[in-house]
């Protein structure tokens, strides 16, 4: 039997644990370690008091079926109404011979995509649309103002050497300076400028002023086929319990397969041979030290916290790893009575809130980056979905800067005056009751050493039975359907005795968005 140790209780390190043992062949003996006490990594829910967070926010679109349908065999999609759509009498998408979601928890819902930006107090559509909302926003200047720079920025096409430049060469300058370069540098603590130009076509890619127009014409003349950008998508699924759910699931298959998965255990060192084999790991749990032997090692870990517990890494890889970049989150949880926004879309909500799952703050005024509105997520994520709104405000931060040290009293004042100052509550008085959270290294960045990960990888692919994967493991801002394929490419990669890893690798590399759909 090969003992196969996991770092990591995300979506990617349980999706190995997973296919690591689902054909009950009991070839492998599966270890997880988790450094935390919660399952599903940046991907868990906190559950506050009977209302539920989600740190991020995190819609389940995928194009890959592999993906959805293992989605679909842990969380079966919806066969009845939600609590919401009874409330509202609002007809939804449900698969026949699906669970009842008033019924049974282990359930996956069909929930409306709606994210908007909220610039100079107003609404607009992420990705901006063609709407005549969107230009009676802007008003007559504005609007020619952004597309005479749009049409610049087409005649004169930028070097796409950094981020800046390349959303110039997508949306124009103004464009760029209205919506994307103060919430960029807010997310990053970095100007776009200094951004290497990757992440922006990782995340956007076919994105841009024609994208937008065609889609625009495509829904005006219902042309057939129409592809549809992630940003774009109109529905996406969720768990009835918010995303940690699914993992907490998937770690109790793993368990019922014969897994282990030990929490608050986290990994300090792994031990490399003369040969270049890694023979186990030391991890901490409750103060003590204890050692682990293993056949292979399959990390999800921070990449540079990994080579920095491995022993005898040649100094330019080192070097490289002790230099990736990455930006921490913390968010506050708040309860209020009401928001004080005025829904003026024609979808109806419980309480006639906004209908935004989340909210991109585009204001120089604030250092909040997004805010979520839980009860748009899941009805069942809120206790009192009828008499209270359940927000998280989200903020973009350094691991011991000024706001990562703040008590949770100091973070939630600050907090609940830019609530204020944006207009989503009129008074501190109105808060009903705050929660914090904070998840370190929650984002990959794209600068420093990052453009060297090249040959990082090249050097961590000399060692055979290691494999990286998940959006830390391989230091690149995937979303949970990447993980987990990097995952699936490993498990196959072990089982078959595949010594090449760039399939692993090159996951989520190539120019077509994973999650883009006909």
């Amino acid at each position: 039997m090969k003992k196969v140790i996991i770092i990591g209780a995300g979506p990617a390190g349980l999706t190995a644990a997973y296919e690591l043992l689902k054909d009950k062949s009991g070839e492998y003996e599966v270890t997880v370690l988790e450094e935390t006490n919660a399952i599903g990594g940046i991907s868990k829910t906190v559950n506050y008091k009977g209302n539920r967070m989600d740190m991020g926010g995190h819609r389940f679109f995928s194009k890959i079926p592999e993906v959805n349908q293992w989605w679909s065999d842990m969380l079966p999609m919806q066969g009845m109404p939600s609590y919401d759509d009874i409330l509202l009498k609002r007809k939804t998408r449900v698969k026949k011979g699906g669970p009842n979601p008033e019924k049974s928890d282990r359930v996956m819902l069909t929930r409306r995509r709606v994210s908007r930006i909220l610039f100079n107090s107003k609404f607009y559509d992420y990705p901006v649309s063609l709407k005549p909302e969107t230009i009676k926003n802007f008003g007559f200047f504005t609007t020619m103002k952004v597309g005479f720079s749009y049409l610049s920025a087409v005649i004169h096409k930028r070097p796409e050497n950094n981020l800046e430049n390349f959303y110039i060469n997508c949306f124009g300058k103004e464009l760029y300076s209205m919506f994307f370069e103060y919430y960029t540098e807010n997310l990053w603590g970095r100007h776009p400028s200094e951004i290497d130009a990757s992440w922006g076509a990782q995340r956007t890619k076919g994105l841009s002023i024609v994208g937008i127009i065609k889609d625009f014409f495509g829904k005006l003349f219902n042309v057939k086929n129409r592809k549809v950008n992630t940003s774009l998508i109109e529905e996406f699924k969720y768990p009835k319990l918010g995303p940690g759910q699914l993992w907490e699931v998937t770690a109790d298959e793993i368990k019922k397969l014969g897994g282990t998965i030990i929490m608050n255990a986290g990994v300090k060192k792994i031990y490399k041979n003369d040969e270049n084999i890694l023979t186990g790991v030391t991890y901490i749990k409750d103060g003590e030290e204890i050692q682990l032997d293993g056949d292979y090692i399959i990390s999800s870990m921070p990449v540079k916290d990994l080579v920095a517990g491995m022993n005898d890494v040649p100094a330019e890889p080192a070097r490289i790893a002790a230099g990736l970049p990455y930006r921490d989150y913390m968010t506050l949880g708040v309860l209020i009575p009401k928001l004080n926004l005025k829904n003026l879309t024609e979808m109806k909500t419980v309480g006639n809130i906004v209908p935004d799952c989340w909210v991109y703050v585009q204001d120089r005024r604030v250092k909040m980056g997004r805010f979520q509105i839980y009860n748009n997520w899941s009805p069942y994520m809120v206790k009192d979905l009828k008499n209270t709104v359940w927000v998280g405000l989200e903020y973009f931060v350094n691991e011991g800067d000024k706001f990562w040290n703040m008590t949770e009293a100091q973070f939630s004042k600050f907090c609940v005056k830019e609530m204020v100052k944006l207009g989503l509550i009129n008074s501190p008085d109105e808060v009903i009751d705050t929660h914090m959270e904070k998840v370190k290294k929650a984002y990959p960045a794209y600068f420093d050493t990052y453009d060297e990960m090249d040959n990082l990888i090249s050097y961590l692919d000399t060692i055979d039975n290691l494999y990286c994967v998940g959006r830390n493991g391989q230091h690149r801002y995937n979303n949970i359907d990447h993980s987990m394929v990097t995952s699936f490419e490993t498990v196959k990669n072990i089982k078959s005795g595949r010594k090449d890893k760039s399939n692993i690798w090159s996951v989520n590399t190539e120019k077509e968005y994973h999650e883009e759909k006909k």
